[in-house]
């Protein structure tokens, strides 16, 4: 197995345009993401929300960062759902437990991100709320 990963590492050398196409392809699926998955319009809504308090509030650099990152990491875990979804339509068309339970948990794992969002955005904007 390792001689056969060696052979093909070695027979793809670096190419630019391979590395742009690379982008084409993940611009692509962001875009499949976002226009096929109505709980990241919903995601997305939130955030504007959360920026626009953050503009309005003026919000520390350190608050930017874990809205940042907490967005980002809400975005990816709902991505990661969808093609997790998206592939268990594709090799399990008929139902199966073990599917079930596969599309539970990665939907779960959104719920968690979401929660943890929540809970960051309540420790960010509420002091801001009581000053008001």
């Amino acid at each position: 197995m390792m001689n056969e990963i060696k052979k093909i590492s070695q027979t793809k050398k670096f190419s630019i345009v391979k590395r742009a196409e690379s982008f084409t392809y993940a611009g692509r699926g962001t875009w499949i993401f976002i226009k096929s998955t109505h709980n990241a319009w919903i995601h997305l809504s939130i955030l504007l929300c959360a920026v626009l308090l953050g503009l309005y509030f003026h919000i520390t650099q350190v608050e930017w960062l874990a809205l940042v990152l907490t967005s980002g990491f809400v975005l990816v875990s709902e991505a990661f759902n969808t093609a997790i979804e998206i592939d268990i339509d594709l090799t399990s068309p008929e139902y199966h437990p073990y599917a079930r339970d596969t599309k539970d948990v990665a939907a779960g794992a959104v719920l968690i991100s979401s929660i943890t969002a929540i809970i960051v955005g309540l420790i960010i904007f509420l002091p801001y709320f009581f000053q008001i």
